[in-house]
């Protein structure tokens, strides 16, 4: 039987006995694709969807294994002179010292200024959420011993990059990152994934807005409830260096400069363009089986190359200054893959999507027994 449904301008006849049982002509259309190719092929042509949309009541379990070590092993065979992009980049420690000098700068010249005025917060958010962003970057950069030969002294960089901070973090850090780079997407062991609980009670608008928000706060305290650390002498290190700081800062210049600094490591972690990259990373876009995206646009100039995320896991020692490089040399691995064009509008189209949220996650289950707390990655880090 047909009814009148309005249409543009006007009311027309519909006839919704062709429709299946659908009750509105928009029922079963999709968002618009999120992601692009840089070099349609056959299987991509930029523009269709290249699989259906999603379950949102579960992740996305896989059996195949994560698709980054047989990549790397074709681009070592079609281009072995990759092997020359790898090793420390010397530059990386000029860079942490310029950062961290600028957040200790700006912090005690607001000592006189309170926490909740316009220009505290409008520094916080706009200077210091991008520089404490950086530093977490330059983190993760060094956590793969990227900054000096030796691992002890990339450890020491480290710890120095974790003080404007103000959250001891960045020895913790390390072991649960490399585990992330071993054991990508494994259930029990990557605690960059979502847990059933965050399934449960973020799968919504207003529970993505919460995530997004406070998602630094989710990166924090996860891996804490997924699997503990046996602490080691750089996890002490590590908290006495910052707790003696935080504490000179406060005796020194009152309260205010650490709350500048911790209020900088929150909006660096919250709805910031830069904190895009921790979504745009590794969820699963467009009905895709993809699960790890890379971004080629301005703000990795902030970020130590980050959104080069593909290339990084496929070259973990391959420092942030040649990434670009290694994407160059290899464009038939990276163009044909599809990308994010925007972090920004990653994090809008996070929470508007009902395509994507904390289900759209690639899960493997876990191999064998679970990993103890001391994690080994090579024999000279074990301290």
């Amino acid at each position: 039987m047909a009814r009148k449904s309005g249409n543009g301008g006007g009311e027309v006849d519909v006839d919704f006995s062709y429709f299946g049982g659908a009750e509105s002509l928009s029922e079963g259309k999709r968002s618009p694709r999120r992601t692009l190719v840089v070099s349609p092929i056959e299987k991509d042509d930029r523009q269709s969807y290249p699989g259906p949309p999603q379950d949102p009541t579960d992740f996305l379990w896989l059996m195949t294994e994560e698709p980054h070590r047989s990549r790397r092993m074709a681009i070592l065979k079609a281009h072995p002179e990759v092997t020359k992009l790898m090793g420390h980049e010397p530059l990386t420690k000029y860079v942490v010292l310029g950062v961290v000098s600028l957040q200790l700068f700006i912090a005690i010249q607001l000592r006189h200024s309170h926490p909740l005025s316009f220009w505290f917060l409008f520094l916080a958010y706009a200077v210091g959420g991008t520089a404490n962003h950086n530093l977490f970057l330059a983190i993760h950069e060094i956590t793969h011993n990227l900054a000096f030969k030796g691992v002890n002294i990339n450890k020491a960089l480290a710890v120095f990059a974790n003080i404007p901070i103000g959250i001891p973090y960045s020895a913790a850090f390390k072991k649960y990152h490399i585990e992330h780079h071993k054991h990508l997407g494994e259930d029990g062991i990557d605690t960059d994934l979502p847990t059933n609980l965050e399934l449960l009670c973020l799968n919504n608008v207003l529970g993505k807005t919460f995530f997004a928000t406070f998602q630094i706060f989710f990166y924090a305290l996860r891996p804490s409830f997924v699997r503990t650390q046996t602490p080691t002498r750089w996890h002490l290190i590590n908290l006495v260096v910052q707790l003696v700081f935080d504490y000179i800062l406060v005796r020194t210049f009152g309260i205010r400069p650490l709350l500048y600094l911790l209020f900088s490591s929150f909006f660096a972690g919250s709805l910031h363009p830069c904190a895009g990259h921790f979504i745009a990373e590794h969820y699963v876009w467009d009905g895709l089986n993809q699960e790890t995206y890379s971004y080629y646009g301005p703000l990795n100039v902030l970020a130590y190359n980050v959104g080069y995320h593909n290339e990084h896991h496929d070259f973990p020692s391959i420092p942030w200054t040649r990434l670009p490089a290694l994407r160059t040399l290899a464009p038939e691995f990276y163009d044909t893959i599809p990308s994010h064009p925007s972090w920004l509008m990653v994090i809008v189209n996070f929470i508007r999507d009902p395509e994507v949220g904390m289900f759209a996650r690639v899960k493997r289950a876990g191999k064998g027994s679970r990993l103890s707390g001391q994690v080994t990655p090579s024999g000279s880090d074990r301290d």
